[in-house]
């Protein structure tokens, strides 16, 4: 159970946290009596607040999303559903409050998987016709409270670095998990092959498809290293995600970094 925090103040919670002068006008029963019998003066025990952490979680469901090869387990959009929804899930359960990012309030519910699915499910049909937007919302979080942004991320780094510095501008940190289908890192394509932008209807026709993959791999491995600096710029740790890998595999490594608020560089 990891739902209560402290938030190192005065305040409600079990935990001690420091000894103060009694000041006059205070109820008696709060002196602390055994502390007060070693001086000249009463004391009162104070404990430190605590309280469940604050997470909210965004789901990249944009057109580029619903991509999905042979080589895949599912599109990136469904891995990204299936991970934002079993962690709030697993966070909800250890006592925390979860919510979607510019959608609705954190909340604690048992039933947050249907309460955040029934969400989505409106907001899906209130969404126009250009469909779900590649960038999360850059409204400012309050202070602790945390961001877990599930996308991949094919966005450009510089806007992308703009929103995660004000969503975190308050003091909230957060989290990146890119999604990223196997065909796009291995780039097989080989002969006469078209290449469609599903965001802006771009079309590329390639003769020789493998002649392109060498500069395809370099610049993708750039424009991953600039989303990663934009995250630690922001103070967000960086995850790579694989629809290949199951599942579990980012889920665990996403709650070790929930705990621990460290960075891991890539995950499976």
């Amino acid at each position: 159970m990891h739902g209560v925090h402290g938030r190192r103040r005065a305040g409600v919670g079990e935990t001690f946290w420091q000894f103060r002068p009694f000041t006059f006008g205070e109820p008696a029963q709060r002196i602390d009596w055994r502390r007060s019998a070693r001086d000249d003066r009463l004391y009162v025990r104070e404990r430190e607040w605590e309280a469940a952490h604050t997470i909210f979680l965004w789901m990249d469901l944009s057109p580029s999303m619903a991509f999905i090869s042979s080589l895949a387990r599912q599109s990136k959009a469904d891995r990204a559903l299936v991970l934002g929804l079993a962690t709030a899930d697993l966070l909800v359960r250890g006592g925390e409050r979860v919510g979607l990012l510019g959608m609705t309030r954190a909340i604690a519910a048992r039933n947050i998987v249907e309460r955040l699915a029934e969400a989505l499910v409106i907001a899906d049909r209130q969404i126009p016709q250009q469909g779900h937007p590649d960038f999360p919302v850059d409204q400012p979080l309050a202070e602790r409270s945390q961001a877990i942004l599930v996308s991949d991320f094919l966005v450009a780094p510089d806007e992308l670095a703009r929103r995660l510095k004000r969503i975190a501008s308050n003091g909230a940190r957060g989290h990146l998990v890119m999604i990223a289908d196997p065909v796009e890192e291995t780039f097989p394509f080989e002969g006469h092959t078209e290449f469609l932008d599903v965001d802006s209807g771009a079309l590329f026709r390639a003769g020789r498809a493998e002649a392109y993959r060498a500069d395809y791999v370099t610049r993708l491995a750039q424009h991953r290293d600039r989303i990663r600096m934009a995250a630690r710029e922001a103070g967000f740790s960086f995850a790579l995600h694989r629809t290949d890998a199951p599942p579990a595999t980012a889920l665990l490594a996403l709650r070790g970094r929930l705990e621990a608020n460290v960075e891991i560089g890539a995950v499976a």
